[in-house]
């Protein structure tokens, strides 16, 4: 593999153990037992990138490559060592946002290698990036993402379409990447901090997106 196609590999990992990480501090806010621990980082971890592979006719990537499993399982072990921090809750929300900027990236790049149409890896992109996250929420009985105020499945579409626009322009992979990676971090960011929306429908006192 060239080098572009380890610095992938090595985002992918990244991203499912972020996103595992994630799960594992939702099970830790039920007080859930190591089991579930690791359950729960395990469907959030695979689950979008699952999903976006049945939808575009690849291999599920996790199948063959166990190591993104045992990924989760560490990250699930790493929760539960650390144990009970006043901090947990903002660490769910900053991981889950370096999680969704990653995965965004990472599933519309896999999408377009296998020749899927560019508005099409885009929306591959999203679904890899937030699947997970809504999983997660429905096994810990949580407000889903999709539901809450601030912005969330517009950072994964925007930085899915920086990293598809950027590519289809040819510029270079690994630059393209890090522009979307970097402007999904950064709506998200500003909505989490901020409590950055859009408007919701008139009526309407949840705005969300």
């Amino acid at each position: 593999m060239t080098a572009l196609d380890w610095a992938f590999v090595v985002f992918d990992y990244a991203a499912v153990a972020v996103f595992g990480a994630t799960g594992a501090l939702a099970a830790a806010r039920r007080k859930e037992d190591i089991v579930t621990f690791a359950f729960f980082a395990a469907i959030t971890g695979v689950g979008g990138g699952t999903l976006r592979d049945l939808l575009i006719g690849a291999p599920v990537f996790w199948v063959n490559s166990p190591g993104y499993l045992i990924v989760c399982v560490l990250a699930a072990l790493a929760v539960w060592v650390v144990g009970e921090r006043t901090w947990r809750y903002f660490a769910l929300l900053w991981l889950d946002a370096v999680g969704l900027s990653a995965y965004a990236i990472v599933g519309a790049a896999k999408a377009l290698t296998m020749g899927v149409h560019p508005v099409s890896a885009v929306v591959m992109g999203v679904l890899t990036a937030t699947f997970g996250g809504v999983i997660r929420d429905v096994l810990a009985v949580a407000p889903s993402v999709l539901l809450r105020r601030e912005l969330y499945v517009s950072c994964a579409l925007a930085g899915a379409a920086v990293f598809v626009i950027l590519t289809w322009f040819g510029l270079n992979n690994l630059v393209a990447s890090g522009a979307g990676f970097l402007s999904a971090f950064a709506i998200r960011a500003g909505a989490i901090r901020y409590g950055w929306a859009l408007r919701g429908f008139p009526g309407k006192d949840k705005p969300g997106g």
